[in-house]
């Protein structure tokens, strides 16, 4: 009988076999939720010595229900949907992997941008319509002479500024710090960004600060003619506002990879309309990312359980003193 059980909670992919492989060989069972919500999680968690997660919610319910919960991993980058604090306060450590996936998001940012520039969304739907008309679709920029405004520059905003440059494109940035991180980016206030850019580009976490930071004021302040791009987190944009930009024409378009709540409800006039493109929370995904997510999460787990400090803590200030 294995030694140590792992709830994992949630996935987007097929099956559990690269993740079973590992931690069988750690001496570990999975135990896969059968759906992600708390009551599910709270009744399993309590026979279970760690957690992994992917977009379920681990609550501090969820958490206090696990008396011998030893880590918990997060399938991913942000962790806004795992209660770090009541972690931190019980020694439990929490992992995540902030370096994968980072090409593919800025390529899909990239390619979102490219979609809004070109209408490309725009003339598929039409020519599927069977109708061929080059007028029917708004006005195109070249896009050498286009600015990029990115909010947050962290790894994924440094190599979309990179590729965006590769166009001849101007990129601005906002982030607290300031900090341009060697990313050749002209670092402006967030008002400007918003004043000067043609498309503004979203890479920041959800925090209690950054939620719903993209509402009424912020659509106004942008150009009648910008395009708004979201590969970060859904919460990050109030979804009202930004429809009410739309009708306004405040702003000429979305792509939004992300939503809150996910997945959205896409009967909404917001997602049906011609000028917001939707993708289905794609940007992560290749098939070498989520390999390299799964072989890396399942090893942090694998280390946890073992007492061997894994990579990534969130809370290095507990090592070594976690359950």
């Amino acid at each position: 009988m294995p030694k140590f059980k792992v709830l994992l909670t949630d996935r987007p992919w097929s099956d559990w076999e690269i993740e079973r492989k590992i931690l069988s060989a750690a001496d570990t069972e999975i135990i896969a939720a059968p759906n992600g919500d708390e009551a599910t999680l709270v009744d399993l968690a309590q026979d279970c010595d760690a957690i992994g997660t992917c977009w379920a919610q681990v609550t501090e319910a969820v958490i206090n229900a696990a008396p011998r919960c030893r880590g918990i991993a997060r399938f991913g980058i942000g962790l806004d949907n795992i209660a770090v604090d009541t972690a931190t306060q019980l020694n439990i450590p929490v992992t995540y992997v902030p370096d994968y996936c980072v090409g593919e998001v800025a390529d899909h940012t990239l390619a979102l941008l490219l979609a809004c520039a070109r209408n490309v969304a725009f003339f598929h739907a039409r020519t599927k319509m069977e109708e061929y008309d080059l007028s029917a679709a708004p006005t195109m920029r070249r896009l050498s002479e286009c600015v990029l405004g990115l909010v947050g520059l962290g790894r994924i905003g440094s190599e979309v500024a990179a590729r965006a440059r590769a166009f001849g494109m101007r990129t601005l940035s906002h982030t607290p710090s300031g900090n341009p991180r060697s990313s050749g980016c002209e670092m402006v206030s967030f008002d400007e960004l918003l004043d000067r850019s043609d498309f503004v580009s979203l890479h920041c976490p959800l925090t209690p600060q950054s939620r719903g930071m993209f509402g009424l004021l912020q659509f106004q302040r942008m150009q009648p003619s910008a395009f708004l791009i979201n590969t970060s987190r859904g919460g990050v944009i109030s979804t009202d506002d930004l429809w009410s930009a739309l009708k306004n024409n405040e702003i000429a378009g979305a792509a939004l990879d992300v939503f809150d709540p996910e997945p959205p409800d896409l009967s909404q006039p917001l997602y049906l309309d011609q000028r917001v493109i939707v993708t289905p929370h794609a940007a992560f995904v290749s098939q070498q990312s989520l390999a390299e997510l799964r072989n890396r999460v399942a090893r942090q787990i694998a280390d946890m359980l073992h007492a061997r400090q894994p990579e990534h803590l969130v809370n290095p200030q507990i090592w070594p003193h976690s359950n």
